[in-house]
């Protein structure tokens, strides 16, 4: 969270509305001196157990608690018009979410704040299901075009055939995946042999794959690579270093990401909402 501070205000906006602040970046937060006046601790020490309270519910929830609560030095006007230096705590939605539920529930504005901070959560929730939609949609169309040119690009090795061509991207699985085949994965994640994976992947998973696709293709035509199996143990080494700088960077490991709805019921869902969007309206008389 950046220093800059920028109040938003309303006239008629909810009082935990007008006391949230936005940084350079456009992120809100709220300073928790200001929210508990809100919530009247007339006694700011008094607000500090919620806090800490909020700050244990984050940290057993699996949040960074550093993402949400971030200890600043701000300067405030006393009585006689002086200002002087005071500690306050910088919350973002969600630990002012988890503070209002650990606040005093026998004061009305609690109540007010559990609903405000729940409707907006839920809303930040809908809004993130959406961008993740979105980000899936696009990697999911830009695997299939790559694919095609991975395909390419082994076929100029010696995989030919229809079936050499799925040994082959088996060995790019194996090498991401830990060892792990097609079918494999297939299993781990529930999934019918129907169903294909690319399509229940969200978009950290299709990232890695594509970044796997793209330089398995580049590999394979930079060096030249002639031959079946020298086109498998490339592919399958491309994959293993994906794989590897996965682990450096503390991420989850491809094989334990969840399987996620299948993206042709997005890729429908976004098409009808295009299509009542395009629809023009009906006039008076029609």
């Amino acid at each position: 969270m950046a220093k800059k501070i920028v109040k938003t205000t309303g006239e008629h906006a909810s009082p935990f509305e007008q006391i949230k602040r936005t940084n350079d970046a456009g992120m809100e937060f709220w300073s928790s001196r200001d929210f508990a006046g809100v919530l009247g601790y007339s006694d700011y020490r008094n607000f500090g157990g919620v806090v800490e309270k909020a700050k244990m519910a984050c940290f057993n929830s699996g949040h960074r608690l550093e993402d949400h609560f971030v200890d600043v030095t701000e300067m405030v006007t006393i009585g006689s018009g002086a200002e002087r230096q005071v500690k306050t705590i910088l919350l973002s939605r969600y630990a002012c979410y988890l503070a209002i539920q650990n606040a005093d529930p026998n004061k009305e504005i609690v109540a007010q704040g559990q609903t405000y901070f729940a409707t907006q959560t839920r809303r930040q929730e809908l809004a993130d299901e959406r961008i993740e939609d979105d980000r899936r949609v696009l990697l999911r169309e830009e695997m299939r075009r790559h694919n095609v040119q991975l395909a390419d690009a082994a076929k100029d090795a010696g995989v030919i055939e229809p079936i050499d061509y799925a040994i082959f991207q088996n060995h790019g699985y194996m090498g991401l995946y830990g060892g792990l085949k097609q079918e494999d994965i297939h299993r781990r994640k529930g999934l019918k042999k129907s169903q294909k994976i690319l399509d229940h992947m969200g978009s950290t998973e299709l990232a890695a794959n594509l970044f796997r696709a793209t330089q398995a293709e580049e590999k394979l035509r930079r060096d030249e690579v002639k031959g079946k199996a020298a086109a498998n143990r490339t592919h399958r080494e491309v994959g293993a270093k994906v794989r590897q700088t996965i682990q450096e960077l503390g991420g989850t490991m491809p094989e334990e990401l969840p399987a996620a709805e299948s993206i042709k019921k997005i890729e429908t869902k976004q098409c009808k909402q295009l299509g009542k969007a395009e629809k023009p309206a009906k006039k008076k008389g029609e």
